[in-house]
């Protein structure tokens, strides 16, 4: 009977928790790590492919894209230190989610909040709506190489199929200088015709055009994490 008395105590005990849990806040986590997870994971390796595909294709001359390529691995740097401090942040208010539902309250007993409790709230209320700001941007940022890739991709769909365009195959281009990836002196410096076609069925334009979609989701993923956490 003792034994049976501790379970079910111990039962009760869990029971309270689980009811009392930060589900919102738990979900709203989940969906941030996975978020991070997927824009920094599929955003370092798009970087990666679109290096390969400008030195191959659009330069020939190093100091060309030499530039691009600081600004690339600039890029990845800060994709590592994003993705630490993301999985840190996440992690602590997912622990300060806990510690301040009802449940927590009842197994501890009541107590009156102090100072330095209400003042640490505020601080991950104000440091969350300021990541909400910052990501916006990095959402917006992140459309970009999308935009991109889908025009190039277009543009080889327009030359597979002749037909559903008047212009000629010859004057369907896909010019890396006009979004300034490249500087105007750059030769070749653009891809026209049956060119550009072989280069969008090649397996990295393709992989590298879906890693940025996948990287955008990612972002749009965090920035709804965000939200939702600012919210609660």
């Amino acid at each position: 009977p003792r034994c049976w008395f501790q379970t079910s105590g111990w039962l009760e005990c869990c029971a309270r928790c689980l009811i009392g849990a930060p589900f919102a806040s738990l979900v709203a986590t989940g969906l941030c790590f996975f978020g991070v997870a997927l824009f920094c994971g599929c955003g370092h390796e798009a970087l990666t492919g679109t290096e390969r595909l400008i030195e191959t294709y659009f330069s020939k001359n190093y100091q060309d894209y030499e530039y691009l390529i600081d600004v690339i691995h600039a890029f990845q740097y800060v994709i590592y230190g994003t993705a630490s401090f993301f999985f840190l942040y996440g992690a602590l208010l997912l622990a300060e989610g806990f510690y301040t539902t009802g449940a927590v309250r009842q197994i501890f007993g009541d107590y009156k909040t102090t100072i330095c409790g209400k003042g640490l709230s505020a601080t991950f209320v104000g440091i969350t709506y300021a990541l909400t700001i910052v990501w916006l941007l990095v959402f917006a940022c992140s459309a970009v190489p999308v935009y991109i890739y889908f025009n190039t991709w277009s543009t080889c769909q327009s030359i597979a199929f002749p037909t559903k365009t008047s212009a000629s195959i010859g004057t369907l281009c896909a010019d890396a200088r006009m979004y300034g990836v490249l500087p105007w002196n750059a030769f070749p410096g653009k891809v026209c015709g049956s060119n550009l076609l072989s280069i969008c069925k090649t397996p990295e334009f393709q992989m590298t055009f879906h890693l940025f979609i996948a990287a955008f989701v990612g972002a749009a993923a965090t920035l709804v994490s965000l939200v939702s956490q600012c919210s609660t």
